[in-house]
C-alpha cells in the first residue's frame, strides 16, 4: 500500500501546486490579503507530500521492492545501500520526483526567508512557482509515474542499477546539480512578479540577488561534479567534452553568471532593467531546454535518460507556454521595464554590459552547436555532429576577451570615470603580469598559448590583490580594512580568483597532457613523458555485487617510486555488464591516469596512460567560483529585515506577517 499512499501524496502536491498558483495570483490582482496570505500556507504543503512521496519511493528502493516498475528495471538485492538510496534518482521517474521536491524545497525557502517583503511580491512569486511545480508534478503524474506498479507478475530479482551510475558521484552530484538548476525558478519568479505587478525598481533587482548568487553557486559545484565523475568513471580521462548533456547544464550557467552582474548594476544604480530581466528568463528557460534535451531523446548520450516521445512533447508544449509566456509579458510592460542611461562610456555600468555581452554571446554559441545537429537532421539536411574543434575555437577567444573586463571592472567608478586613473589603479598588475608572461613563456619553451594564460590570468589575479590594497588602505590597521570589505566584495574575489584558475589549469592541461595507448603484459614497462608504468601484477577483484580484473602498475621517475595504480575492469553480476575503474594519482600539480582497455591475445592487455598537469585547478577554481557566490549572501543588505523593508518603499503597504 506504500507505494499507492505515495501516488497520493503527489496528487495531493499536485492540488496544492495548482492552488498555489491560481489563489494568491488573485489575492494579488484584487489586493485581498487573505488570498495573498494563503501562499505561504499551499506552497509549504507542497513540500510536505512531495517531500512524502520521495521518502516512500526511497522506502521501496531501500526494502527491495520490486512490485514498483522503476525499483525493479534500476536496482537489485546485492546493490549496497547507498546506492539502492542514490538510484531513487538514476532513472528518469525518480529524477524527476527530486527535480519537483527541489523546486518545492525553493519555495519553503521563499516562504522562510522572505518575511518582512511586501505581501503582494511574495504572493505573486510563490504563486509563478506553484505554476512551475504544477507543470512538474503533471508531467510526473501523467507520463512518469514513479509508483508504478508491476502487479501481478513481481519479479523476485531487480535488473541492477546502471553500473555506470553506481557510484559515490550518483549521490552528491545530482542533488547538488539540481539546487542549482531548479534554483534559476526563483530569479525567474521575482522578474515575473515585478513585471506582474509592474514595479521594476531597485527593490525587486536586492531581493533577487541572493537567490541567484545560491543557485549559481550550487550550479557551479554540480558542473564541476559532473566534470570530475566523467573524469574518472568513464575511464576517459579528460575534464570537458562538449557533450551535449554537459552543454544543457552549461548554458543556464553561463546566462546566470551574466545575470547575477546584471543584477548588482540594476540594484545599485537603477539601470539595465529590462537586461537583467530579459536574463533571469533566459537562465530558467534554458533551464527548461536542458530538460528538454535530456529527456525528450532527441539526443544520444552517456548522460541522457532514455525517454519516449510523448514525455518529450510535454517538455516542449510546457518550454514553449513558460518562455512564450514570460516573453510575451515582458514585451507588454516594455515601458516600464525600460531606464534611462545616465553613465558615461568608461565606466563601470558599461564595462559590465560588455561583461555581460560576452557571456550572453558565449551561451549562444554553445547552444547553436548543441541544437544544429538536431536541426539540420529535423529539417532532413542531414546528419551532422559538431564537437570540440567548433566549441573550442569560438568559447576560448570569447574567455580570453573577458579577462582585461574582469580586471578593470572592480578598478572603475560607477557612472563615469577618467582613463588616466584607471590606468593608475591597474597599471602594478599589468607589468608583474606581463613578467609573469614572459618567465611562462621561457619555462614552456615559447608555448604562446601558456604564456597569454599566465599573462591573463595573472593580470587578473594580481589586479584583484592590488584592488584589495587600495581598499584597505589608508585604515587604522590592514585587518580593519580587510574586514570593512563587504561580504558581496569578497564573494566577487573569490570568483574572479576561481575563474584565473581555471584558465591556466584549462590551458596547462590542453597544451601539456599526454596520453598513450599501449599493449602490455604482466612485468612489462611503458614510458609516458618523465614516468614509467609497470605492470606489475593482475589480480582478481571483488565487490559485493561484482567481480574482475584489477592491474597493479607501479609508477616511479628518475627520483625512484611515485605511486602505485589500481586499475579495474568489472563484471556486474546481475547485468552482466563490464565496466572501467581508473587508478589515479591525484595531486596539485598533476594526475597520473591508468585505465585497463580491453583483453587482447594472449596474456595481454590494451592500457590508457594519462598525465594531466594541472587538472585539478579547473575543479578548485569552480569551487572558488562557488564559495563566492555563497558569500555573498552573508552580506547584512540581504539578511536584514530593515534593509528588505526600506527597500520596498513605494511597494504596497501590506507585508508578509513576521
Amino acid at each position: 500500500m506504500l507505494p499507492e499512499f505515495g501516488h497520493l501524496s503527489l496528487i495531493l502536491a499536485f492540488v496544492l501546486a495548482c492552488a498555489t498558483g491560481v489563489l494568491p495570483m488573485v489575492g494579488a490582482w484584487r489586493k485581498n490579503a487573505a488570498l495573498m496570505n494563503l501562499s505561504g500556507s499551499l506552497a509549504s504543503g507542497v513540500f510536505v507530500f512531495t517531500a512524502l512521496a520521495f521518502a516512500l519511493l526511497a522506502q521501496a528502493f531501500l526494502t527491495d521492492d520490486f512490485s514498483v516498475r522503476i525499483v525493479a528495471a534500476n536496482s537489485n538485492s546485492l546493490l549496497p545501500e547507498a546506492f539502492k538510496f542514490a538510484a531513487v534518482w538514476g532513472n528518469h521517474e525518480g529524477s524527476l520526483l527530486l527535480w519537483a521536491l527541489i523546486l518545492s524545497g525553493w519555495m519553503l525557502a521563499v516562504v522562510a526567508f522572505s518575511r518582512g517583503l511586501p505581501l503582494p511580491v511574495v504572493a505573486r512569486v510563490l504563486a509563478v512557482m506553484g505554476l512551475i511545480a504544477a507543470g512538474f508534478l503533471a508531467f510526473s503524474l501523467f507520463t512518469s509515474s514513479p509508483f508504478e506498479r508491476l502487479l501481478p507478475g513481481t519479479p523476485l530479482e531487480g535488473s541492477d542499477l546502471n553500473p555506470l551510475l553506481q557510484d559515490p558521484g550518483l549521490v552528491i552530484h545530482p542533488p547538488i546539480l539540481y539546487m542549482g538548476y531548479v534554483g534559476l525558478v526563483v530569479p525567474f519568479a521575482f522578474a515575473i512578479a515585478a513585471l506582474l505587478g509592474g514595479q521594476l525598481d531597485v527593490s525587486w533587482a536586492r531581493w533577487s540577488r541572493p537567490w541567484t548568487n545560491v543557485a549559481w553557486a550550487f550550479l557551479s559545484l554540480g558542473i564541476m561534479l559532473g566534470s570530475w565523475w566523467a573524469y574518472y568513471e568513464l575511464g576517459w580521462g579528460g575534464w570537458w567534452f562538449w557533450d551535449p548533456v554537459e552543454n544543457a547544464s552549461f548554458m543556464p550557467w553561463l546566462v546566470a553568471t551574466a545575470l547575477i552582474h546584471s543584477l548588482a548594476v540594476t540594484e545599485k544604480r537603477g539601470v539595465f532593467r529590462a537586461w537583467t530581466v530579459l536574463l533571469a528568463i533566459a537562465a530558467f528557460s534554458l533551464s527548461l531546454l536542458g530538460t528538454f534535451l535530456v529527456r525528450s531523446g532527441v539526443l544520444t548520450s552517456v548522460h541522457a535518460f532514455a525517454a519516449d516521445p510523448e514525455r518529450g512533447v510535454f517538455i516542449l508544449i510546457f518550454l514553449a507556454l513558460v518562455v512564450g509566456g514570460s516573453l510575451l509579458l515582458f514585451a507588454l510592460r516594455a515601458p516600464q521595464v525600460a531606464s534611462s542611461i545616465d553613465h558615461q562610456p568608461l565606466s563601470r555600468e558599461t564595462l559590465l554590459l560588455i561583461n555581460n555581452v560576452i557571456f550572453a554571446v558565449s551561451a549562444l554559441t554553445v547552444l547553436l552547436g548543441t541544437l544544429f545537429p538536431l536541426i539540420m537532421d529535423a529539417v532532413g539536411a542531414g546528419k551532422y555532429s559538431v564537437g570540440p574543434p567548433y566549441f573550442n575555437a569560438v568559447f576560448v577567444p570569447l574567455m580570453a576577451l573577458l579577462v582585461p573586463f574582469m580586471v578593470l571592472g572592480p578598478a572603475t567608478r560607477w557612472k563615469r570615470d577618467a582613463g588616466r586613473r584607471i590606468w593608475q589603479e591597474v597599471r602594478i598588475p599589468a607589468a608583474v603580469a606581463v613578467t609573469i608572461c614572459v618567465m611562462a613563456a621561457y619555462l614552456s619553451r615559447g608555448n604562446l598559448w601558456v604564456a597569454l594564460a599566465a599573462l591573463l590570468s595573472g593580470w587578473l589575479l594580481l589586479g584583484l590583490f592590488w584592488d584589495v590594497h587600495l581598499r584597505s588602505k589608508g585604515r587604522s590597521s590592514l585587518s580593519r580594512g580587510l574586514a570593512q570589505l563587504s561580504p558581496s566584495y569578497w564573494g566577487m574575489c573569490l570568483a574572479h580568483v576561481g575563474f584565473a584558475l581555471a584558465i591556466l589549469g584549462a590551458t596547462v592541461l590542453t597544451q601539456f597532457g599526454d596520453e598513450r595507448d599501449v599493449r602490455m603484459e604482466v612485468g612489462e614497462t611503458a614510458t609516458l613523458g618523465d614516468y614509467s608504468f609497470r605492470f606489475a601484477t593482475l589480480e582478481q577483484a571483488k565487490g559485493s555485487n561484482y567481480d574482475g580484473d584489477r592491474g597493479v602498475f607501479v609508477v616511479s621517475d628518475s627520483a625512484g617510486l611515485v605511486t602505485t595504480l589500481n586499475a579495474e575492469k568489472r563484471r556486474y553480476f546481475a547485468s552482466n555488464q563490464i565496466m572501467t575503474e581508473a587508478g589515479i594519482d591525484g595531486g596539485l600539480l598533476r594526475d597520473l591516469f591508468v585505465a585497463l582497455g580491453e583483453p587482447l591475445e594472449g596474456d595481454a592487455w590494451s592500457v590508457r596512460l594519462q598525465h594531466k598537469p594541472l587538472i585539478r585547478w579547473i575543479w578548485a577554481g569552480a569551487i572558488f567560483m562557488a564559495l563566492g557566490g555563497l558569500v555573498t549572501v552573508a552580506d547584512r543588505r540581504y539578511r536584514s529585515r530593515k534593509a528588505r523593508v526600506a527597500s520596498a518603499s513605494g511597494q504596497d503597504a501590506m507585508r508578509v506577517p513576521t
